[in-house]
């Protein structure tokens, strides 16, 4: 029986809802709903997305994982965060080889996945061109992971962050959400760790294709990171 306050669904609810109508930053509205317009050939017979992508998962979850923003033709196509990309591939069929996601692909928001006791979000919601927002649309965005962050604070344990963008960005909504981050801020390596007042804070290097298709992230090292933070948040 799921033993979630009914607030807390509803809060979190609302702010996913109100998270996919922003229309806050105009360069980005113009590009996910024209990528959704002209599509990319294999996806021809998709209906696109097209708005923001709300975090995924549930919202007494003890492990969050904060990546960058939505791929235009990943997110921003299924709606639903790292669903229908390479990246969503790596990282899901790593959640799941450890236990924590009850497959290991992730084709569209509707194909049954189910996290446990994990949250996917990002600090920018809509898919940037060339996947590069700007510090303006970061900062812009950053209410709705500080909103993010103060729902899910109750049961929070732990953290991925992938990438050093996601890592700059994510550090101020953490304090603005109330843990206290050290000063000066800590930087960003892959397999750092952190300690925030309960929270443990951990680097990662992003998912991308390129990271992975060099070797530079192996399934291995992600695996690492993220079997150290779920036995961090008691999900080992």
């Amino acid at each position: 029986m799921d033993r979630t306050p009914l607030t807390q669904l509803t809060q979190l609810a609302d702010l996913d809802q109100r998270v996919s109508g922003c229309r806050a930053c105009p360069r980005l509205v113009t590009w996910r709903e024209h990528v959704a317009r002209t599509k990319r050939a294999a996806f021809a017979d998709w209906t696109y997305w097209g708005r923001p992508v709300p975090g995924f998962g549930p919202v007494d979850a003890r492990l969050l994982i904060v990546g960058l923003a939505p791929a235009a033709h990943g997110g921003n196509r299924t709606g639903r965060m790292f669903t229908g990309d390479r990246s969503g591939d790596v990282l899901y069929q790593a959640l799941y080889d450890i236990g924590l996601a009850s497959q290991p692909t992730s084709v569209s928001a509707g194909d049954g996945l189910e996290l446990h006791g994990v949250r996917v979000t990002a600090p920018v919601h809509c898919a940037p061109p060339a996947n590069k927002p700007t510090p303006e649309e970061r900062d812009t965005c950053r209410h709705w992971l500080v909103e993010e962050l103060t729902l899910l604070r109750p049961t929070l344990r732990a953290a991925v962050v992938l990438g050093a963008f996601g890592w700059q960005a994510a550090l101020p909504a953490f304090t603005a959400a109330g843990w206290a981050v050290p000063r000066p801020r800590p930087v960003f390596a892959h397999g750092a760790r952190v300690g925030l007042d309960g929270l443990d804070l951990f680097g990662c290097f992003h998912v991308s294709q390129r990271n992975t298709f060099t070797g530079r992230l192996t399934p291995e090292m992600l695996r690492d990171v993220l079997r150290t933070a779920a036995e961090a948040a008691g999900l080992g």
